[in-house]
């Protein structure tokens, strides 16, 4: 089992940027898939963004497209979200997971065996 540690929330005033680290420790992570997920209250938690294992291919939800960036580096065993032109509506707790052996990119929860405590992202208007 890995553990994952987000960092790099806070609050921001819309147009700002963030940059979301989830660091890994237990295993390495280059052989899986990572993503991003976001809950915001009172709501589903959703789907942001995932990336391969090698970083090569990357997968975006509409609502962040074009905003936000996922990198790794596998080196560092961190994934990283560069979030860019942030909205109010951005405003959630940010997960990372790792993905379950095999799976290419995975845009659903089920696809993730480990997950991270979540950090919090306050974009203020």
């Amino acid at each position: 089992q890995v553990q994952l540690v987000e960092s790099g929330g806070g609050l921001v005033q819309a147009g700002g940027s963030l940059r979301l680290s989830c660091a890994a420790s237990g295993r390495t992570l280059s052989s899986y898939s990572m993503g991003w997920f976001r809950q915001a209250p009172g709501k589903e938690r959703e789907f942001v963004t995932a990336i391969n294992w090698s970083g090569g291919s990357t997968h975006y939800a509409d609502s962040v497209k074009g905003r936000f960036t996922v990198f790794r580096d596998n080196a560092k065993n961190t994934v990283y979200l560069q979030m860019n032109s942030l909205k109010p509506e951005d405003t959630a707790v940010y997960y990372c997971a790792a993905s379950y052996p095999g799976i290419a990119i995975g845009a659903t929860m089920e696809s993730y065996d480990d997950w991270g405590q979540g950090t919090q992202v306050t974009v203020s208007s």
